[in-house]
């Protein structure tokens, strides 16, 4: 009997010890990890969901990823004289977190995620359209992370293997060059538009994702970056023809830049970060990677930094009295004024209480433009920053949206970031023809069907005697009143080469002088009404932002760049490229 005790009892113990072995082998889905995630087409449409998430975070698009290049420019200066202030004036010890680490840190969130989804997806069974559609993808961001990363830094580290990250050898990547970057995100951006359908195929699906569309525009401008013109124009002139799928102007320019369904991934746009309508998320602020809430509040804080502080803003950005005085230069063929300088920048003009509902060809919806700013009547320009001054910035924010009237600061704003619309497409068109061929009607055209739109006098050919003319217009007057205020000015210095030579250092002096009088100052400013310049303050090399101190010691592979070190990049730019000079108009 003993004995038979004794075998049930090792029976029971062997079969218990099986069917723990069966319980451990069971995959808990609430404790997933990439080692055992991706291996379905499902859970990859969900990874590449998560990657559009990672370009909404503050280094990326929802505020200082976005604004930077913004203070970076002639158009914007730093009205609360701190927090931006090492940026615009392009001289950071590489010590200070906003810009020399936030940028960085955030796109290599997207590069990491991206490279997950493209290290599992071609072991993945799928229909060949699925599989275009998440690797399109995934590509795409990846493409936009390094382009944000080279043109900030410089000469970033190259991942492209997501498997590098699990060797202690490899994880500490090295710098590459500039030039290697840009070949990967050209290889890139090809493959995602031979991959990715188009906004007219895509339909609902292509509703804020990238598309074939936005990929073409985004090699354009990679390609323009390192003036190949030819093959960018190219590329560009696909886009007009509608290769890759129907863009044009929308009627009203403010349509581009308002909240909502109605206008929102309208026809102008190629690519816009998607943010969810003011009030409609949750209350916990997702700033960071670590901070993953589902009840994030889905906007973003470049309201927070462009808007008023006088309406409630942080007050730290400000439109540069240059640009405004632009607008001022040119009226309308109706008269009026170009509505470009009501949705740019927040001024009291008297001229927009005479305004009536009447359809001009300035304003075609008829829309009213009237100074009410956050629904109430202002009779005085509100200031940017109450203690500095400085002209308060429209576009972003819900200064002439008036959805609201208190401004909630932090990420709240709810208007999608259009990062390319079309009327870029018009513009660099224009460029790469007049940098091929010199000025032509061709040229001119594609300028005149941007004017067209805000109902300004057509430009005649005869007017612009030279290319050197017909570039000034396009950098110094077409591409400031287009995209004013927007991000992608300090990019575009960088590719022209202005901090190259000593005429253009000067301009970009001259466009970014400033007074510290606590008025919202619109005169035209000079070297002796003016109190500073930004560009006062620049070294050489700080163009570029300087990789993070921190970063470097805890990477015995990475270098530091033109910022870490002050170097002029300027005798290796003209080595390859010139500076077009400053010519009067």
């Amino acid at each position: 009997m003993k004995s038979l005790k004794l075998l049930i009892a090792m029976l029971a113990i062997i079969a218990g010890m099986t069917a723990c072995d069966d319980m451990l082998d069971v995959t808990n889905p609430n404790n997933q990890t990439t080692f055992d995630f991706g291996d379905s087409e499902s859970e990859l449409q969900e990874v590449i969901i998560a990657c559009y998430n990672r370009i909404r975070l503050e280094g990326t698009f929802s505020r200082v990823g976005y604004t930077m290049d913004a203070v970076r420019g002639d158009e914007v200066w730093n009205s609360s004289q701190q927090w931006y202030l090492p940026y615009d004036n392009l001289n950071s010890p590489g010590t200070i977190e906003i810009g020399d680490q936030w940028i960085w840190r955030d796109c290599y969130h997207v590069v990491n995620r991206t490279n997950f989804v493209l290290s599992k997806v071609d072991d993945v069974d799928m229909s060949d359209d699925a599989y275009d559609q998440i690797a399109g993808q995934a590509l795409f961001l990846r493409s936009l992370a390094y382009y944000e990363l080279a043109t900030y830094y410089q000469t970033v580290p190259l991942i492209t293997d997501y498997a590098s990250y699990s060797d202690i050898n490899t994880m500490y990547a090295s710098n590459n060059t500039q030039d290697e970057v840009f070949d990967q995100i050209e290889a890139d951006l090809t493959l995602a538009m031979q991959m990715l359908p188009s906004r007219d195929k895509g339909g609902e699906w292509a509703l804020g994702r990238a598309t074939c569309g936005a990929a073409a525009g985004y090699l354009a401008r990679a390609l323009m970056f390192r003036h190949k013109f030819p093959e960018a124009y190219d590329v560009l002139k696909d886009i007009i023809a509608g290769v890759y799928g129907h863009y044009e102007l929308t009627d009203d320019y403010g349509d581009n830049f308002r909240e909502g369904a109605a206008y929102e991934n309208n026809s102008e746009s190629l690519f816009e970060v998607q943010f969810m309508d003011y009030g409609t998320g949750g209350t916990d602020q997702e700033w960071t990677p670590v901070n993953i809430s589902s009840q994030a509040t889905q906007g973003h804080a470049v309201e927070s930094n462009y808007a008023s502080q006088q309406l409630g803003s942080w007050g730290d950005l400000a439109g540069a009295p240059w640009l405004y005085n632009l607008f001022r230069k040119e009226n309308c063929t109706d008269g009026r004024l170009d509505p470009r300088l009501y949705w740019t920048l927040v001024t009291y003009e008297s001229e927009y209480n005479a305004y009536s509902g009447l359809k001009t060809a300035a304003y075609p919806n008829g829309d009213p433009r009237s100074n009410t700013v956050y629904q109430a009547d202002i009779t005085t320009t509100p200031v940017s920053n109450t203690a500095q001054g400085g002209i308060s910035i429209a576009k972003f924010t819900n200064a002439r949206n008036n959805i609201y009237s208190t401004i909630t600061t932090g990420l709240h704003c709810g208007i999608n970031l259009r990062l390319m619309r079309y009327s870029d497409v018009l513009l660099r068109a224009a460029e790469c023809e007049n940098e091929i061929s010199g000025p032509t009607q061709t040229a001119i055209n594609y300028i005149n069907e941007v004017r067209q739109r805000v109902a300004l006098p057509d430009l005649q050919l005869a007017d612009f005697p030279t290319a050197d003319h017909l570039f000034e217009q396009i950098a110094n007057v077409e591409r400031p009143k287009e995209f004013g205020c927007e991000n992608g000015r300090g990019i575009d210095l960088l590719r022209w080469g202005f901090f190259y030579s000593t005429d253009r250092l000067n301009q970009l002096v001259e466009h970014a002088y400033y007074k510290r009088d606590g008025t919202p100052s619109t005169e035209e400013l000079t070297a002796e009404t003016a109190d500073d310049s930004s560009f006062n303050y620049y070294y050489k090399g700080h163009e570029y932002f300087p990789i993070y101190q921190s970063t470097l010691n805890a990477n015995p592979n990475l270098t530091g760049n033109s910022a870490n070190k002050n170097e002029d990049n300027g005798p290796s730019f003209t080595a390859k490229w010139s500076v077009r000079p400053v010519v009067d108009l």
